[in-house]
């Protein structure tokens, strides 16, 4: 019996099921109440007409289930930001789904509710994947409006890349299956083609208690802008239906009607799981983000077969570079060794840290596998790169701007996951959020930070003993602690990665076994969106 490997095992199975405890909680939407009173209406719920519309037999992914996690508290919160998104499959082809959720606020818009549609879109616009948007929502929250209108990432941003996808030959099929007012008219009306739900859907730039004030006219929503209106008279709407059903039975009609997707040419064989048990990765994975382990281990649990053909295995062994499959998909995976490793020059290394020689040969490594057209993936355990003189002097600052220049400049799909901290300037040279990963994710034991917590920590009590000392002001010994542990617990709460998750820093919290359908879901949504441009890193110091 290992010890260890138990405690890790029991450590990790907890944080999984208490991802799973906080999923459970987001299902719910707007609570029993809410749901109730969509459900007198004749209404199917948001994730109702989702799983109706998804192929029963076919995966899926959600995006953003935590987005807006802990947010508007004062406004009574906004699970999932008000919308559901998932990747899946309708009639066999692979799409993104994007549906209010009527449960919550009337399914209307906060700011991360914009921000999650426009993650859905960049989804779709990145693979080329259609989308599909399951309309039901009051239009902007107005007590947040200056939060969501007028910016350029903000809501008006949304019906730009509704043009941008149609002109673009990305199908958009939207369906008006509740309320769709104002500004929100414009989202299902500039998709390819829109349906509505006769009696429940409507859409007008004004509702009736809009037109009375404005203009004097007196006219109910059903008669301003229902289905008949808008199939009859109007032109507005191109089919209606009786119910959801009916409705979401013709988007998997037309659907199944689609001519086929460019292939971009990624190289896929028959799939194999790995040899290595995959459960193991609960006792591999340390129940402490300081402990050192053996990031082999885990890529080998992950990959087809446990099979991994290492690259430049004895040099820069502080990051673990190598060709796998994953799902029959050939990637190139970039992780972070955390155990310490001895470099032939006698160098000792802590693990996690990126040195000169492990930011050379990832550098080195990436551009190869754009030269092959191999996706990418990346494992984040990274606390950072290597500070003090011996690494300024042996030039660390251009050897990590030249992996952060490759990964940015990279044209093959990315994929991120996150496993373990992953901390400043490292994050960014791992292909963190700012560096366009196709998908990002990260495992409950994440910590996502610019740096770990207890350094921070220090630091900040430093800054504010400073301000207190320049007032002429001194902190007694026992308050001195008392405040550290307050920042500590602070800034570690900021670090989780629901916290991430709610801010959509990452895609989502997964558990560590659907990691390989995350990455192959990915990898065929990418393989839908030809690579069009020239991979060139541009000017590098070597």
């Amino acid at each position: 019996m290992d010890l260890s490997f138990n405690m890790n095992e029991d450590y990790n199975k907890q944080l999984v099921y208490q991802l799973k405890e906080k999923l459970k909680k987001v299902y719910l939407g707007g609570g029993e109440k809410s749901s109730a009173k969509q459900k007198e209406k004749g209404k199917l719920l948001a994730r109702e007409r989702i799983d109706y519309l998804l192929d029963p037999d076919r995966p899926s992914i959600e995006v953003g289930a935590f987005a807006a996690e802990g947010m508007y508290e004062a406004e009574g919160g906004c699970p999932s930001a008000g919308v559901v998104v998932k990747i899946g499959y309708v009639s066999g082809r692979q799409c993104v789904v994007v549906a209010n959720d009527a449960t919550v606020k009337a399914g209307a818009w906060f700011p991360m509710t914009a921000k999650k549609n426009l993650r859905a879109q960049e989804i779709a616009m990145e693979n080329r994947l259609p989308i599909i948007y399951l309309v039901d929502s009051a239009g902007v929250y107005l007590p947040m409006q200056d939060e969501i209108f007028p910016d350029k990432e903000h809501f008006g941003r949304i019906f730009r890349n509704n043009a941008i996808m149609s002109s673009e030959g990305i199908v958009q099929i939207a369906a008006i299956m509740g309320s769709c007012v104002a500004g929100g008219a414009y989202l299902p009306i500039m998709s390819d083609e829109a349906m509505i739900v006769d009696g429940t859907g409507s859409v007008f730039l004004a509702g009736s208690y809009l037109v009375k004030s404005a203009i004097g006219e007196d006219i109910d929503n059903e008669t301003l802008g229902g289905a008949t209106t808008h199939c009859e008279i109007s032109g507005v709407t191109d089919y209606k239906h009786p119910n959801d059903q009916a409705c979401l039975d013709s988007i998997r009609n037309i659907m199944s009607m689609l001519g086929a997707p460019e292939n971009a040419g990624f190289d896929r064989v028959k799939s194999a799981l790995p040899k290595l048990k995959q459960e193991d990765i609960y006792g591999i994975l340390p129940d402490n983000r300081e402990k050192p382990y053996d990031m082999r281990e885990i890529i080998l649990r992950l990959v087809d077969n446990s099979e991994f053909e290492e690259y430049k295995e004895l040099y820069g062994q502080s990051i673990v570079c190598g060709l796998g499959r994953i799902d029959g998909w050939a990637v190139g995976i970039v992780a972070n060794q955390r155990k310490v490793v001895k470099s032939k020059k006698g160098e000792m290394q802590f693990g996690g840290v990126i040195y000169s020689d492990s930011a050379d040969k990832a550098s080195r490594f990436i551009m190869n596998c754009n030269q092959k057209k191999i996706p990418l993936v990346f494992l984040h355990d990274v606390t950072g790169f290597m500070v003090g003189s011996r690494s300024e002097q042996g030039g660390i600052i251009k050897d990590g701007a030249k992996m952060v220049n490759t990964v940015a400049n990279s044209v093959v799909p990315k994929f991120t996951v996150v496993l373990g901290n992953s901390y400043g300037a490292g994050n960014y040279a791992m292909c963190g959020k700012a560096y366009d990963p196709r998908l990002i994710y990260a495992w409950p034991s994440a910590k996502i930070a610019v740096m770990g917590g207890a350094q921070a920590a220090k630091v900040l009590l430093q800054i504010q003993e400073s301000a207190l000392r320049a007032k002429g002001e001194t902190i007694a010994e026992d308050k001195k602690n008392q405040l550290l542990d307050e920042i500590t617990n602070k800034y570690n709460a900021q670090t989780t990665p629901y916290y991430a998750a709610s801010r959509l820093w990452v895609d989502g919290v997964i558990d560590p076994l659907e990691t390989r359908k995350v990455i192959s879901m990915g990898i065929e949504a990418a393989n839908q969106s030809p690579i069009r441009k020239t991979f060139n890193v541009g000017v590098i110091q070597t």
